[in-house]
């Protein structure tokens, strides 16, 4: 990306002409994460914000933020069922919250809220199991009947005569959206302030080990040495696990999304819905955000299958008959790493100095400041923090897996 470059129309602060220095490599580092997408951003900041922790590295193999971080929906919700899952999506709501003021960047969060349509009696069920786990969580939630939704979302279709009527849904009013690009571009902007090195073009080949730790890692500006490593690299982290023999139970997905053509505000909060799987948002420009599920094939590819985009165009005609004559303007897809029990792993791997971060499946990005101060902490205290223990590596020898496989609604 062009770093020279402003957010079209942001009031920013005084700061130089460049958002962040583009340095060369430095021989050792205290800390090399690797991904330099929301999640590294977000650790980044959040050492030396919070720890202290400045001489550290982002190596990014492309440029700052263009891969997942650039290729999403932009949600952001808390209202997971199983108490694990929801303690860290909800710190990371808390967070959002005053993220602006905390990162001196405009960030265009928008609580609008997001309703989770049910449309069977098993639906219905497992919703209001949800609401009822979200609040006694102290999480805001709640189930509304066909004619409230209506109300939260007028141009919603509650008719009888679709394939699959609405029944209810749930509804967290405090979830919302935000500008992906500038929410990375804040952390990157801070990281940088800090001391942080952010280096993009630079992939990372292999590692020198020695033992049980990591000596270094062997990239394409260079080697460098480091103190301690840590993956931020999502649908790749599988990858370069292999390069030091660490198998993870991950599956790499392509995962679609498209945007419509700019209309006007119609579309007032967030619709998800599972048995048709389609999720709508309205942007703050006014084009429609349209995702769906993952591909069911795995692979590295930045695009999906054409059949998946046309179920996903059937089913928001269907919900929003408004949108019938909407033109489509583009299409694109990120790709998504995917644990058994559809949960992250966030924490130590078999090298004492290697912790890892990734199966946050279709859920990164709501998670971005969550994450990203947790992981933070543990790297810095050498032991996880609180709300991503759960979420260890050693869960699939043990058994005790956080299944939120169906358990949210849809996974996004």
């Amino acid at each position: 990306m062009n770093t020279n470059s402003t957010p079209p129309g942001a009031d920013l602060p005084e700061h130089p002409d460049f958002l962040w220095r583009n340095p060369e490599p430095k021989k050792s580092y205290d800390v090399v994460i690797i991904g330099g997408g929301g999640h590294g951003l977000a650790t980044a900041h959040y050492l030396a914000k919070n720890h202290g922790i400045t001489n550290v590295a982002v190596l990014e193999k492309g440029w700052l933020a263009g891969g997942n971080m650039a290729r999403n929906t932009t949600l952001i919700r808390s209202n997971y069922l199983w108490d694990e899952s929801a303690a860290i999506y909800e710190h990371a709501l808390k967070l959002w919250e005053g993220l602006e003021d905390e990162l001196g960047y405009p960030i265009l969060f928008s609580q609008r809220g997001v309703l989770n349509l049910a449309h069977t009696e098993q639906d219905i069920r497992d919703s209001v199991r949800r609401v009822e786990a979200n609040k006694l969580n102290g999480i805001d939630a709640e189930w509304l009947s066909p004619e409230e939704v209506k109300q939260v979302c007028p141009i919603v279709n509650i008719s009888d005569d679709i394939r699959y009527p609405v029944q209810g849904a749930t509804y967290q009013p405090r979830a919302g959206i935000a500008k992906h690009d500038y929410v990375a571009w804040g952390f990157a902007r801070s990281a940088d302030e800090a001391g942080v090195d952010l280096i993009q073009d630079c992939e990372v080949t292999g590692f020198t080990v020695d033992g049980e730790r990591v000596t270094g890692v062997r990239t394409s500006r260079g080697d460098i040495a480091c103190g301690t490593v840590a993956l931020c690299s999502s649908g790749h982290t599988s990858v370069l696990l292999d390069k030091l023999g660490v198998r993870t139970p991950l599956q790499s997905h392509p995962l679609q999304a498209l945007v419509s053509e700019l209309l006007e505000p119609v579309h007032p909060t967030i619709v998800m819905s599972n048995a048709v799987h389609v999720y709508v948002s309205q942007a703050h420009k006014g084009e429609l955000v349209m995702g769906a599920g993952v591909d069911s094939y795995n692979g590295y590819g930045q695009r999906g299958a054409f059949h998946i985009i046309e179920r996903q165009m059937a089913a928001a005609v269907e919900l929003f008959p408004v949108f019938a004559r909407a033109h489509l303007l583009r299409s694109w897809a990120g790709i998504v790493d995917v644990t058994p029990d559809a949960s992250p792993i966030v924490g130590r791997t078999p090298f004492e100095n290697v912790y890892v971060n990734s199966g946050w499946g279709t859920g990164g990005f709501k998670v971005t400041p969550g994450l990203g101060s947790c992981y933070a902490h543990t790297i810095a205290h050498g032991e996880p923090h609180p709300y991503v223990a759960p979420f260890s590596l050693d869960r699939f020898t043990t058994g005790a897996l956080v299944d939120e496989h169906g358990a949210a609604a849809v996974a996004h």
